[in-house]
């Protein structure tokens, strides 16, 4: 055979081996709780990615929003694979618990670990994929006139969302800025591209009921009125799968987490309070004196400036000890895949987690194999199981495969 020849089939095999090669759609998610529109969301993510497999990497027991997920992790990651997930991995609660760009930064630096994830959808308002590619990277290259027009609006009492919305108003071929979803994907695509990941980006209009929504709608509701309905003890039939409605019980739902928090405040110093992030001009002093209220922390401290939304992260984060720093840390260091659920047939699934360049965590035991700032970031997954236990009155499993 002449050297041409063995050249060609050298790159013919390499070529079949790439095409071999498990590919996986990704989903970052929280599933609070797992309702039709996130089922119809994990359906079409599988039929238009053309992936072998979906992954869902969810947050803990808190969610982004500062809140006590109202179903405990291991059960929400349960109904996910029961939905068609054929995996479900944490992330981080020091990711989970942050503001929206740290947490696309913490989800998509987990995915990127895994070489076979070559997808990212997400749920938009808007499901413009060039549109999300053109604003994500020139918000990675802000001009500083949009800077500076945002800290003059933050320093007039706005709030940087609203803030960064306006100051590009005229900049922008498209508004993104203005609703949750779009925001999200616009930060998980800034944070693919500013962290070079080999993942392509799938956006997916949303149906139904939009994100801050209060009232339920036939058949796809968003995930906030369905548990304000829970919450009052209404009827949700026909917004969950028959598998999720089956697991919510009121009495279950996590109570007396704005208590926890006020005493947390109380014991801790002004300093130490100021180390979390988004805790910034002086915000450490009016949280020590709003613990002391009778109102909720959200209620005393929520203005046009600080979000209702910003002030439940900080409370939160201040509650489980999450300081900034660690955070950052976080984002620059290999931490862990914990596996919260998954298919048992899909063994291929838990081989491609295998190549990733950070260990896998199935089994109790298997953390005691982690060190440095993954250790860290682990023990604070732990603290959280723990609080969210006092809150719950309740202990789950480890891991569920089924």
């Amino acid at each position: 055979m002449s050297v041409l020849l063995i050249i060609a089939h050298y790159f013919s095999k390499v070529k079949e081996m790439e095409r071999n090669k498990m590919k996986i759609c990704a989903i970052i998610c929280e599933y609070n709780p797992f309702h039709n529109g996130h089922l119809y969301q994990l359906n079409e993510a599988k039929r238009r990615s053309g992936a072998d497999a979906v992954l869902c990497i969810m947050s803990g027991n808190f969610v982004q929003r500062g809140e006590a997920a109202v179903v405990n992790k291991f059960t929400r990651a349960k109904h996910a694979v029961l939905g068609g997930a054929d995996i479900v991995i944490e992330l981080p609660t020091v990711f989970a618990t942050s503001n929206a760009e740290l947490f696309a930064k913490g989800a998509i630096s987990v995915l990127s670990s895994i070489p076979a994830v070559k997808t990212l959808c997400f749920g938009a308002e808007t499901a413009d994929k060039n549109a999300f590619l053109k604003t994500a990277e020139l918000l990675n290259n802000e001009p500083e006139s949009v800077s500076l027009k945002i800290k003059e609006l933050t320093a007039n009492g706005i709030g940087y969302a609203k803030a960064r919305a306006t100051a590009w108003q005229g900049i922008l071929e498209t508004d993104l800025l203005s609703s949750p979803n779009n925001i999200l994907g616009v930060e998980y695509t800034r944070a693919i591209l500013s962290q070079k990941a080999d993942i392509d980006i799938l956006p997916i209009e949303r149906i139904g009921g939009g994100y801050n929504d209060t009232g339920l709608q036939d058949g796809f509701s968003s995930a906030s009125a369905i548990r304000a309905a829970l919450h009052r003890g209404d009827e949700v039939e026909g917004t969950l799968p028959d598998y999720v409605k089956k697991d919510l019980s009121l009495k279950d739902f996590p109570h007396g987490l704005d208590t926890l928090e006020k005493y947390a405040l109380l014991t801790r110093n002004e300093s130490d309070i100021a180390r979390v992030c988004d805790c910034t001009e002086g915000l450490e002093n009016a949280f020590k004196k709003a613990a002391l209220q009778k109102d909720s922390l959200e209620d005393s401290l929520t203005s046009a400036r600080y979000t209702a939304a910003r002030i439940r992260r900080i409370t939160l984060q201040n509650l489980l000890n999450i300081e900034e720093v660690l955070i950052r840390e976080s984002l620059q260091s290999s931490l862990y895949l914990r596996v919260l659920a998954a298919n048992k047939a899909r063994t291929d699934v838990l081989s491609a987690l295998g190549e990733a360049n950070c260990p896998i965590l199935a089994r109790a035991r298997d953390e005691e194999n982690l060190n440095g700032v993954a250790q860290r970031a682990f023990a604070v997954d732990r603290f959280a199981e723990k609080v969210y236990g006092l809150l719950c009155s309740q202990t789950k499993p480890h891991t569920i495969f089924f």
